[in-house]
């Protein structure tokens, strides 16, 4: 049970990431671009931490655990710096668009 919510999550992760990267490429505004990658790369962190959770579950070694904890730590550092990216370039978007239609 626990492995089908690690798949959930790493799909879910994957079509956010997906889905905010095309509206990046798309977007002809450069604030409104950085939100959308910053958007996008807390997907990418979100599904780097659930694969490595995944593979903890499913391969329980310590060399496994070895390389989880490194992907962990990458993954939740991706998520927090992207957070505050976010943070910072939602202030502007709204404003963006505004100004430039």
């Amino acid at each position: 049970m626990l492995n089908l919510i690690f798949v959930f999550a790493i799909i879910i992760s994957f079509v956010f990431y997906f889905y905010f990267k095309t509206k990046q490429f798309r977007s002809p505004l450069p604030i409104a671009k950085n939100w959308y990658k910053s958007k996008a790369n807390i997907g990418l962190g979100s599904l780097i931490l659930s694969f490595a959770l995944n593979q903890a579950y499913l391969f329980p070694s310590l060399f496994t655990f070895i390389i989880v904890a490194i992907l962990a730590a990458r993954g939740i550092l991706v998520i927090v710096e992207n957070i505050k990216k976010a943070r910072h370039y939602g202030q502007f978007v709204e404003e963006e668009f505004r100004i430039n239609q």
